[in-house]
């Protein structure tokens, strides 16, 4: 086995094992592969040096050194595990591109602002149809619980218990599994979210996602992280906001932090804010989930359904 070959099936086992301890590893896998594929093309023989991984940085992360630091930061586990392999292998850190800055600060969004949002998601077209509905529902779904985007969009039908106002979140960060208990604002809007994509496309099974594409190919099948961005990037625009954060514009990660914080602004107790113990106290308020009115979200799709069978309790 030559050396570029060693060092694939180094990256592999090293992937498996995190996997076995819980941890995704969906960024590590591109990071590693684009890091592997570098050392073969460079023609790069002999203990990996932090010159070579610095030449991988640079290529692939434009001109900002930041940009170059957070890349090579992401081998620096992997060099620390494949050392007990080789010995002779270095180790990136700090004073080659320059310390990270601190975590950037967020866009922390108003009350306005968010049912801005959910009235502009409703009036998505096409009309009648259920992509308002979808999209509404998804972000006044992470406004109101502060939910990550992805665990919002791995949501299966079994995860809404809507009897006890529970979500169940799966092996998200850290391999992590919680409930999220949720106001019964938040539960009457996903239920009405429900009872409309039902309609439109017959009942769903348990195993089916909750949240669903309405277009193209995707349509009626897990809604997709790229979606969801670029729509709101298409909302965003449209609205246009003032961003208040550090980060280039407001995110759809900014609603989480919004959750958290709203209670300091709201003079209450915030409890555990970072991380797992964050997630540990995590309930649902009332207000964003549905701080836009009922309105005439795919009246053509409800009128023909109302005079047949009531909105479910």
């Amino acid at each position: 086995m030559n050396v570029h070959d060693r060092l694939q099936s180094r990256s592999e086992l090293y992937l498996a094992e995190r996997r076995r301890l819980g941890f995704s590893c969906r960024n590590e896998v591109c990071i590693l592969r684009s890091f592997v594929s570098h050392v073969r093309t460079a023609g790069h023989r002999g203990p990996l040096t932090v010159e070579v991984m610095a030449e991988w940085a640079r290529s692939h992360g434009g001109t900002d050194p930041h940009t170059w630091a957070r890349r090579l930061k992401r081998l620096r586990n992997f060099t620390r595990w494949l050392r007990q392999f080789e010995p002779r292998t270095e180790v990136p850190d700090d004073t080659i591109f320059g310390s990270l800055p601190e975590r950037q600060a967020p866009h922390i969004y108003s009350e306005q602002e968010v049912t801005d949002l959910l009235a502009a998601a409703r009036r998505l077209g096409p009309a009648p149809g259920l992509r308002g509905a979808v999209f509404e529902t998804l972000f006044g779904l992470i406004a109101a619980t502060g939910l990550r985007i992805g665990e919002a969009l791995a949501l299966r039908n079994l995860d809404v218990d809507l009897k006890v106002g529970m979500l169940s979140i799966h092996q998200t960060k850290f391999g992590k599994s919680r409930q999220v208990p949720m106001h019964p604002s938040t539960v009457e809007a996903l239920r009405r979210y429900r009872w409309m994509r039902d309609l439109a496309r017959g009942p769903a099974v348990d195993e089916a996602p909750f949240f669903i594409g309405t277009r193209g190919r995707r349509e009626g099948q897990p809604l997709g992280d790229r979606q969801a961005h670029r729509v709101f990037v298409q909302l965003r625009r449209q609205l246009g906001w003032t961003n208040r954060g550090a980060h280039h514009a407001p995110r759809i990660h900014d609603l989480r932090h919004t959750f958290v914080v709203r209670p300091c602004h709201e003079g209450e107790s915030a409890g555990p804010t970072r991380g797992t113990e964050h997630e540990a106290a995590q309930v649902s308020r009332p207000g964003l989930a549905h701080a836009v009115p009922a309105g005439p979200v795919d009246q053509k799709l409800c009128a023909d359904f109302d005079c047949r069978n009531p909105l479910p309790t």
